[in-house]
């Protein structure tokens, strides 16, 4: 059950902001409407709230999918085919049935949906659904993929990592989660625990900005252009039954627990305060141009977010706090990291160990880097696969405990001398230095980097990682066998592909 806290009351505030659909309102039509301060707020500042919980997260994007009244835009990396990724699949139907305007942008990658559902959700005349790079899985045969993938190989591994949601172009979600179930803690063997941050205001339109940009890119390309020349077809029947098929899926009680549903309806009549908890700021957007790069340097080349995070992290006068899933400096990021603690700045690091990791090849990287990253004077700290604070970030743990799932970082996160703070999809790897394109925020706050600080450092306690030092790592802590993998992947020379 969700709980109110005075850590959730920005959340509260953005899902009432929701509740203005009773009025056919627009997000920014009920702030204006509610909210005296807030226009003038939001001519110069944009809000921001960080969203640490998974339940949390999953809500305010419910809710306000379930009131925008004008747009959605969504654009994701992964949208799985289960329990989440069909519960938002139906939730954007719903609106797109009050005749919201909905666009999905997904890469192709990792896409496990079938041709034909993706025609039957594109059939709705206010849904339009494009595939970002599609090279693998989307209208591809086999050996189309498998031609791809030898001919083109760095436009192949060129994927987009993005990850934000966008409504009435007033409020904007983005951060490490994905749409699936393991980055909203309702997977029974493995969760994330992941961070995002909600903004309203300014911000938002540069978000909006960015999506617009990438809808329009030649990468991006209509679903029904995909499948164009197969023989697939779909009947107006065939839209209509897939339609009662999600919407009777979100209506059973098995698939969408009715303590959430409560929960989310319950938030409604709770009306606390607006916008006390928000925290008003100069939010800059990074983000990168569609493709990353020109690509004319091989699997390098960097881009604007790589750009962006290395002068942030360079100017650090006296402490740089980071979490990452994956821990493989790109060329000079070491280097960096070692000239910065030869200035006196203190640098520490959070990320998965092996037996949390959910990626062996990405902890291959760390394992190469490791020593020499101790040598910079990083102070480095491995996740358990079972922290205790698992317990206080999983509103469902009660519920998963017999299962014991395994808990991994997912945040992508980091704060630069207790002032400047960053929370977006970049991975400390290769891939996001060079191939992937990325986004997040930049944002000077010492409320919130007092908050992030916080939440990190919990992370790094003795219950819930391990220090790893020049004496003590945590590779022993998991089976023969995974670590005989670990020893077979480091055989190959893979670093620029992590």
């Amino acid at each position: 059950m969700f709980i109110t806290t005075p850590k959730s009351a920005l959340l509260i505030f953005v899902l009432l902001l929701a509740s203005a659909s009773a009025s056919s309102q627009s997000l920014e039509s009920w702030i204006e409407a509610n909210c005296e301060d807030c226009p003038g707020l939001m001519a110069e500042k944009t809000g921001a709230f960080i969203l640490e919980k998974g339940e949390e997260a999953l809500m305010g994007r419910a809710w306000l999918a379930q009131h925008a009244q004008e747009s959605i835009d969504i654009q994701y990396f992964i949208w799985s085919n289960d329990n989440i990724g069909i519960l938002a699949a139906e939730m954007l139907l719903r609106s797109a049935d009050r005749g919201v305007t909905v666009r999905v942008l997904v890469d192709d990658f990792l896409i496990n949906a079938q041709d034909k559902t993706l025609l039957l959700l594109a059939a709705h005349p206010n849904v339009q659904i494009r595939i970002y790079n599609p090279k693998y899985s989307v209208g591809t045969s086999t050996w189309r993929m498998i031609t791809n993938a030898i001919l083109d190989f760095r436009g192949s591994n060129q994927r987009m990592h993005d990850k934000t949601a966008i409504f009435d172009s007033v409020a904007g979600i983005t951060g490490g989660r994905n749409m699936a179930d393991e980055y909203f803690d309702f997977d029974h063997e493995y969760n994330f625990r992941d961070r995002d941050i909600l903004i309203i205001g300014p911000a938002v339109r540069d978000m909006r900005a960015n999506f617009d940009e990438f809808w329009a890119s030649a990468l991006a390309v209509p679903v029904e252009e995909l499948v164009r020349d197969s023989d697939l077809q779909v009947t107006p029947q065939e839209v209509q039954e897939k339609f009662s098929q999600l919407h009777a899926y979100a209506n059973d009680p098995k698939n969408f627990e009715p303590e959430i549903r409560d929960a989310i309806e319950s938030l409604s009549i709770t009306f606390p305060r607006l916008l006390e908890a928000m925290s008003w700021h100069d939010v800059h957007f990074i983000s990168d141009d569609p493709g990353k790069n020109e690509g004319d340097e091989g699997l390098g080349g960097g881009g604007a977010s790589t750009n962006d995070l290395i002068e942030a992290v360079s100017q650090a006068e006296h402490s740089v706090l980071i979490q990452s899933p994956y821990l493989v400096l790109p060329k000079g990021g070491i280097e960096l990291l070692s000239d910065l603690h030869d200035r006196g700045v203190t640098i520490k690091i959070s990320t998965n160990s092996l037996a949390s990791t959910d990626n062996l090849a990405a902890f291959v990287g760390y394992f190469r880097q490791r020593k020499r990253l101790l040598n910079a004077g990083v102070e480095l700290y491995e996740y358990m696969p079972h922290p205790q604070i698992q317990a206080d970030l999983v509103e469902r743990y009660p519920r998963l405990a017999d299962k014991n799932p395994v808990f991994a970082i997912h945040a992508k996160s980091m704060v630069i001398d207790d002032h400047k703070i960053f929370i977006g999809t970049f991975n400390l790897d290769p891939r996001s230095a060079n191939l992937n394109t990325e986004v997040g925020v930049l944002i000077e706050s010492d409320s919130l980097a007092q908050e992030l600080t916080g939440s990190i450092e919990r992370d790094m306690r003795p219950e819930n990682s391990w220090q790893t030092t020049h004496e003590f790592n945590p590779d022993r802590e998991v089976s023969r066998s995974k670590r005989l993998k670990l020893g077979f992947i480091n055989l190959f020379p893979i670093e620029s592909i992590l």
